[in-house]
């Protein structure tokens, strides 16, 4: 499986995961991230609930904008978009980089927030939540510096035309120039 489309499979289930406590129990929710246990008023369980459908909406138009789930009847058809096609294999629907940026700063935020909340003591409870976030935005980021280029590989020498030298030495490049020369 591509790692574009792993981020984007865990990321939704990170954040299904995360939707469907505040959906069905808002009473743990605020019992784990509070000091006293008490009932939820009617708006906790009220913005509880609406986040909760807030990160499903979230999760699965991520899923449908990256083009891990096709939106066409058939596997083996392209989709044209503004004159050019994106095949269903290949991860550049229109909206994957968009959407991963989206989905990127989303987890640092939420992550960047856990930790803050985590260091001064709150509940361990953030920690969980600063593990899995940072863990996601470190393969977003991953997939956005690595897995998001173009690349050209040159069929002579296997390497893409974006490789340089800078801080290893390239020996293959040196003897062919070399032998050029000679």
């Amino acid at each position: 499986m591509d790692v574009y489309y792993c981020f984007n499979y865990l990321s939704s289930a990170w954040m299904l995961l995360e939707a469907l406590p505040l959906i069905t129990t808002p009473t743990i929710i605020i019992s784990m991230l509070s000091s006293e246990v008490r009932e939820p008023t009617q708006l906790e369980s009220y913005l509880s609930r609406s986040l909760g459908l807030a990160l499903i909406a979230f999760a699965t138009l991520n899923l449908l904008l990256t083009g891990s789930i096709p939106l066409v009847s058939s596997f083996a058809a392209t989709a044209t978009v503004k004159g050019t096609s994106t095949d269903l294999e290949d991860p550049t629907a229109p909206y994957a980089v968009p959407s991963l940026s989206v989905t990127l700063t989303y987890h640092i935020a939420v992550g960047f927030y856990c930790y803050q909340q985590w260091a001064l003591g709150r509940s361990a409870t953030y920690a969980i939540g600063m593990i899995a976030h940072g863990f996601l935005a470190a393969m977003g980021v991953w997939v956005m510096m690595f897995a998001s280029s173009n690349g050209h590989i040159y069929r002579k020498t296997g390497a893409d035309d974006k490789s340089s030298s800078f801080p290893m030495t390239n020996m293959d490049g040196k003897k062919e120039k070399l032998g050029k020369k000679l």
